[in-house]
């Protein structure tokens, strides 16, 4: 809840999973229509105020609004993709990280460049946490649609430099994959990453590469949040800390 303010501050049956599937497939691709925990978390937040300045995240989702406030100013896309979440959603129109991942796996499986099982259980749950401004455990549309926007972004910089087709982003590609989704790191801190995501040969897959970013990204926008003087320096209390690290 701590990381989801400081952010925002700053299915059901297969048949409709398999609509929804193709609707949001269609978004992904452009086309609108169809180790130590502790110590590791610690190492990258406190090389996040060097590198601060070198990501410059999207805005932020809004906190929640009513659902059924449909600004006249969205496009035809955003209309499309906020009928499909309502399918998905169900009544309390939010996802839990389970339908998340049930989702997200329909769509990656029909795209079968990227060479991937799919998101794991784990990977959800940290992608909810990261901007679940309520800590109940779901994300609603805005939050759902900045982190979808996100993903769909990504996942164009990882087919980029999966330069072999291998299904993976190898050790000596992915510095330069880091600095095409936008985040330009130092060595120690890349080092770190590819210690907590990578295999042991230093390739990454689809699933670690998101995941990566998603917490690349939620890092830097709770730092740049509480930085409220620019001076690459926060203070924190130690149960602020808890909850920034362990709910995330």
């Amino acid at each position: 809840m701590f990381l989801a303010k400081a952010l925002l501050s700053g299915g059901s049956g297969s048949s409709r999973g398999g609509s929804l599937a193709r609707g949001l497939g269609g978004l992904l691709t452009g086309g609108g229509q169809e180790k130590n925990l502790g110590g590791l978390v610690g190492g990258l937040v406190n090389l996040i105020s060097e590198a601060r300045a070198q990501y410059n995240p999207e805005p932020p989702p809004p906190p929640h609004n009513p659902f059924t406030n449909v600004e006249a100013y969205e496009s035809e896309e955003i209309r499309q993709f906020r009928r499909l979440f309502a399918q998905l959603a169900g009544d309390d129109m939010e996802v839990s990280a389970t339908e998340l991942r049930d989702i997200l796996n329909k769509v990656v499986a029909r795209h079968q460049d990227l060479k991937t099982d799919g998101f794991s259980l784990d990977t959800c749950r940290s992608m909810v946490a990261v901007m679940d401004s309520d800590t109940n455990g779901k994300l609603g549309f805005e939050e759902f649609k900045y982190l979808w926007n996100n993903i769909k972004k990504w996942q164009c910089v990882y087919k980029q430099y999966d330069t072999d087709q291998s299904g993976t982003v190898g050790r000596a590609q992915l510095p330069q994959a880091l600095k095409a989704a936008g985040f330009h790191l130092n060595e120690q801190c890349s080092q770190a990453i590819v210690r907590r995501y990578a295999d042991d040969d230093g390739s990454m897959d689809f699933n670690n590469f998101i995941s990566c970013l998603v917490r690349l990204d939620s890092m830097f926008r709770a730092f740049k949040s509480l930085d409220q003087d620019g001076d690459g320096k926060i203070k924190v209390t130690i149960e602020d800390w808890l909850q920034l690290t362990m709910y995330s």
